[in-house]
């Protein structure tokens, strides 16, 4: 019996981050922030840490904030993810920072293979620079293109094990090429690293749900 999957709603995937903001007013260092952000004993101070390091923050401080989606408080853990999209989206070169914008927009407007030509030069130019990677896998995807934004996921991985957009992603693409075992893996793994992926984890059910009664089919 082959089962037809419903349309699952992701929030966080390979489609990328909440909407950017307006720079904050000067505010703390990033080493201030660390600080705050570590401050067992004060929320408001995790609140205040981790909000100013979606400006400040740099990939070394990922282990951090991927601590902080741990945090008791829903809004440390909130500004922590954002603070990771912002941290991701930065490539360290204003030049490429003013292309991926442009990818971005083009993605927004549905100019697929537009942005497409514009994240591969992003690519090309600067190979390190992980969300470059990530934003040409999930115009790939909404290409139909799978193999082409798995290929990409693998770049992105490789660059930024934290990454819990492309782990997210790798499961909605497991899921168009009716591989669900893959894609509950995935999205598990997603969780693994950011466990406050609502939608991700209401299709994880869902997934077990259904693998159960493929099981039960085949008997």
């Amino acid at each position: 019996m082959t089962l037809r999957w419903p349309a699952l709603v992701v929030v966080v995937s390979i489609l990328g981050a909440p909407a950017a903001k307006a720079p904050l007013a000067a505010g703390p260092t990033r080493e201030e922030a660390l600080t705050a952000l570590a401050d067992a004993g004060d929320v408001d101070s995790r609140r205040r840490g981790a909000l100013a390091l979606r400006e400040t923050g740099l990939m070394a401080d990922l282990p951090r904030l991927v601590a902080a989606l741990r945090d008791g408080d829903s809004l440390v853990r909130a500004f922590a993810e954002n603070a990771m999209w912002q941290v991701w989206s930065r490539s360290g070169d204003g030049d490429i920072d003013r292309l991926f914008a442009i990818g971005v927009e083009q993605m927004n407007a549905r100019r697929g293979e537009v942005a497409v030509e514009t994240f591969t030069e992003i690519v090309r130019r600067r190979p390190e620079f992980a969300e470059g990677w990530n934003k040409r896998a999930t115009v790939y995807y909404l290409l139909g293109e799978y193999q082409k934004s798995l290929a990409d996921c693998d770049e992105v991985m490789k660059r930024n094990p934290y990454h819990f957009g492309a782990l997210s992603g790798y499961g909605m693409i497991y899921l168009q090429l009716d591989q669900p075992a893959k894609a509950l893996d995935y999205f598990q793994r997603a969780l693994g690293v950011n466990p406050n992926l609502e939608s991700i984890r209401q299709t994880v059910e869902t997934l077990k749900t259904l693998l159960i009664q493929r099981r039960k089919d085949t008997i």
